[in-house]
């Protein structure tokens, strides 16, 4: 983007207005931009007493406006589907957890009770059911369900302006260059953004793994969140100027901090460039060992992205989007020719399919699922489709019939028993035989490898057992850290402590690494530390040869390789895994990062 058009900082030498804040650095990039106040739009609500003839009427009225809410998330949400790479699961996983707010929740009875009750139209009846709901979550001790307020106020608004016939359009009338400056975004704004107007963010909440952070660095965003005082030094208009990489905002910058930040991005952009020169060569050490890099996918308009990056294949495709925002599952059919679609689009360059993640809190209206107890902890992923076990049944013979087609791999999250990974299996084989008998289906000449997703700390631990079991490992080190360390990522109170680098989380890697070797399996890492250079380079020298991540993080990991030699590497990386200190092992990492650059987590 130009910066020409920001304008001149407003102070003089009388009156240095300069403000320098600090945050957190979660998207990469520097930009000089037009500061954009958001606030969620709210709107009067009226409030009246309704006759007891009208309470009926009321409650349709209700009804009916949760009903159109529900349509407009709908149309977020294929919005949200069109965001690359962990951005759309992000949103899509939100925006499905509010739809399931607007349909027979404790939230609609609630305002339908008070409508009854007390006999007050229904948008008053919203608003008190929104803030007595609200507050009850706010003053949970739970993290995770104390951050549900800000999704029921989020709601309860949208049911308000649905009511009120209220407009709502909050990214209408961005300037040119916009810096995005808000305390939050909701999933649902979030989706209504366009990224080509916007030049950054910065929130005065957040964490480094928050839903907003993961769009940030999927659509290379510069972004900073955590920035204490955001909101009250910043005027709309004002010229901002934020560093991605360093977590600096700068507001109403004098002639010298402009400059410097113009020319932080102008050599942001020189090494992009660079980096797309990278795109036909190997992932190859100085001493000659090839690293294979894939890239996670979900959509199948994010295959152009995968391929243009280099990707050598795809090492994760999520498979839950089929199921989402839909109230019937996809059928056996359609599962196919999605795959069938993605396989082809990836021309003879094999693709590893996830079976279906979702429960907990990854909801699904044509599942039924609702919120559990622990959402972490509860009925997800490979507990889920055993549990029903039709689920998994037609899913497998959607892979089976779309792998014949191109290379294909089946990916079993959440594994943390043998016992599961054998269920899955002779479910697998009954799959089989009936497709054979099936004369309307083409199967390949081999079948398609069946791994297991190491990312719970049981399967780590069980990991030489399972390895014999199946046919590959793949590590999700996103949920390994989370539940070796009992950190929520996404909760701020916390997230600092979130440390893929400790030394019980690279110890859990290192003894699976070492299983896949003495079984003689393939091992890939497909989480988010397969994306940060120095991260992937710590991985190599514990023995991974396979690294899958969001297509445009591939290019800053390969130059990273490519200045590597893989016997020093393996070497530090003996040394880290002597240390007991995890300041002292992140000290040691940094040696393996040879450039910082414009690494996507610096």
């Amino acid at each position: 983007m130009k910066t020409k058009s920001t304008g001149a900082p407003r102070h003089t030498a009388e009156n240095t207005r300069a403000v320098r804040l600090s945050g957190l650095a979660v998207g990469p990039g520097v930009c000089v931009g037009i500061a954009y106040r958001h606030e969620a739009g709210s709107v009067s609500v009226p409030e009246y007493r309704i006759p007891p003839g009208r309470i009926d009427r009321e409650k349709l009225r209700l009804a009916e406006a949760a009903d159109r809410g529900s349509r407009q998330l709908r149309n977020l949400r294929g919005k949200a589907q069109a965001l690359p790479g962990a951005a759309g699961e992000e949103l899509g996983y939100l925006l499905d957890a509010y739809q399931q707010m607007l349909s027979g929740s404790r939230f609609l009875k609630g305002a339908e009770n008070r409508i009854a009750e007390r006999r007050i139209n229904a948008e008053a009846a919203v608003k008190e059911e929104m803030d007595a709901m609200a507050e009850t979550f706010a003053a949970m001790a739970d993290p995770y369900l104390a951050s549900r307020a800000s999704d029921v106020r989020d709601i309860g608004w949208r049911l308000i302006r649905v009511l009120t016939k209220s407009s709502y359009r909050p990214f209408s009338l961005l300037p040119k260059d916009a810096v995005i400056i808000a305390g939050d975004l909701s999933p649902a704004d979030t989706a209504l953004l366009n990224p080509k107007a916007v030049a950054g963010m910065a929130l005065s909440t957040g964490g480094a793994d928050s839903h907003t952070a993961i769009m940030a660095r999927s659509l290379g965003l510069p972004a900073v969140v955590a920035v204490e005082g955001l909101i009250g030094q910043v005027r709309p208009g004002d010229t901002v100027c934020l560093d991605g990489g360093t977590g600096e905002v700068v507001i109403d910058p004098d002639p010298d901090t402009l400059a410097d930040f113009r020319k932080r991005r102008a050599d942001f952009l020189r090494s992009r460039r660079g980096l797309g020169r990278l795109r036909d060569l190997p992932a190859e050490t100085k001493d000659g060992v090839r690293v294979r890099l894939m890239a996670n996918v979900e959509l199948p308009s994010e295959l152009e992205m995968a391929r243009e990056s280099g990707a050598e294949g795809i090492g994760l495709l999520r498979s839950e989007f089929m199921y989402m925002n839909r109230a019937e599952v996809p059928d056996e059919d359609e599962q196919y020719h999605f795959l069938k679609s993605i396989i082809d689009g990836m021309k003879g360059l094999p693709v590893t399919i996830r079976t279906l993640d979702l429960g907990g809190d990854k909801l699904a209206d044509s599942l039924g699922l609702r919120d559990g107890p622990n959402p972490a902890l509860g009925l997800r992923a490979i507990r889920l489709s055993l549990a029903r076990p039709e689920l998994l049944e037609t899913q497998f013979a959607a892979i089976l019939r779309a792998s014949a087609h191109g290379p294909a791999r089946i990916l079993l999250p959440m594994i943390a028993s043998l016992e599961e990974l054998e269920q899955a299996r002779d479910l697998l084989d009954q799959v089989v035989r009936k497709l054979k008998r099936r004369k309307d289906v083409t199967l390949p000449a081999t079948l398609p490898p069946l791994g297991v997703m190491i990312e719970v700390p049981g399967a780590a631990l069980s990991a030489d057992s399972l390895a014999w079991a199946c046919d590959f490992f793949a590590i999700g080190t996103n949920d390994l850290t989370q539940y070796t360390l009992a950190i929520d990522r996404s909760d701020r109170e916390v997230a600092h402590l979130y440390n893929p680098l400790h030394p019980a989380v690279l110890r859990l890697i290192q003894f699976t690494v070492e299983a896949a070797n003495r079984a003689r399996i393939p091992l890939s890492v497909c989480g988010e530390m397969a994306g940060d250079p120095k991260l992937a380079a710590v991985l190599m020298g514990l023995g991974v040869t396979e690294l899958s991540m969001s297509a445009t993080h591939i290019p800053l990991v390969k130059r990273n390789i490519r200045r590597l030699s893989l016997a020093e590497t393996a070497r530090k990386a003996n040394g880290i895994m002597e240390l007991n200190d995890a300041r002292r092992i992140a000290e040691a990492a940094d040696s393996l990062l040879i450039d910082g650059g414009i690494s996507p987590n610096k």
